[in-house]
């Protein structure tokens, strides 16, 4: 009797062993394996990697879009677009993408090279994704880079709990656009185009930088901040990516 009881006890433990370690959610990101923006996906691989070990969730890397079809999203609860642009994407991955998006089978989460919208490489532009994105097309870009202040908008959004009322970007190249997206998202911050450090006469006057699209059924957040690794010596920025995940992780 107190063999079977001790095989009992032993056989629950495993099963609540097991249930423990199962993840919470599964995440896709999507990330460039080359170019300018390769040094800051190495180190959010790293954080991601220890996020998601210490958080309970797991999380798989993908360097272009040939895999990604219905099927194949739909292992996932998460998708982040780390740095990847908006264009060059296979036909069954981008009607895959939509679908996954306009009916919120998963959340999305988009970095800086996520609104890289126009013509190039040849390749049009994504209309689609530019009315996710808030009606925009890239225009210029700081490319000697600057210091700012961001400021939050919304303190009150799931995203941005813990991050401070405004926080400093040591080193970023600021995107303009053709018009700000604010009369189609949810701003969240905006950066303060006086705060440039060089100053810079590259500017939109009214900038956003972290946003949510509501008109889409998947929870969804762009932050355009994303070129540099030392983003991930600022709390607030990794305050800003932690929130986020779980935000939109969840349905």
């Amino acid at each position: 009797m107190k063999k079977i009881t001790l095989l009992l006890v032993f056989c629950l433990f495993c099963i609540c062993a097991a249930r423990a370690q199962k993840p919470k959610f599964k995440v896709l990101a999507l990330y460039e394996n080359g170019g300018h923006h390769i040094e800051y996906s190495k180190v959010a691989k790293v954080w991601l990697d220890k996020l998601a070990a210490d958080s309970n969730f797991s999380i798989d890397y993908i360097q272009n879009t040939d895999k990604i079809d219905e099927a194949f999203l739909s292992n996932y609860q998460l998708f982040i677009q780390l740095d990847y642009p908006p264009y060059a994407w296979k036909e069954q991955a981008v009607t895959a993408f939509q679908n996954y998006i306009e009916q919120g089978k998963g959340g999305w989460i988009g970095f800086h090279h996520a609104t890289l919208l126009g013509e190039f490489d040849g390749y049009p532009m994504w209309q689609w994704f530019s009315k996710f994105m808030g009606g925009i097309r890239y225009k210029n870009y700081i490319a000697t880079f600057v210091k700012a202040k961001v400021n939050v908008e919304d303190k009150g959004h799931p995203v941005m709990k813990g991050v401070s009322p405004s926080f400093i970007v040591e080193k970023e190249e600021f995107y303009t656009y053709d018009q700000s997206p604010r009369a189609n998202v949810h701003v969240l911050a905006s950066v303060d185009e006086s705060t440039y450090v060089p100053d810079s006469d590259i500017k939109m006057g009214d900038h956003p930088v972290v946003w949510t699209n509501p008109n889409f059924k998947a929870r969804n957040i762009y932050i355009f901040m994303g070129h540099s690794p030392i983003l991930f010596q600022s709390v607030d920025y990794k305050t800003l990516f932690k929130n986020a995940i779980f935000w939109a992780a969840s349905k």
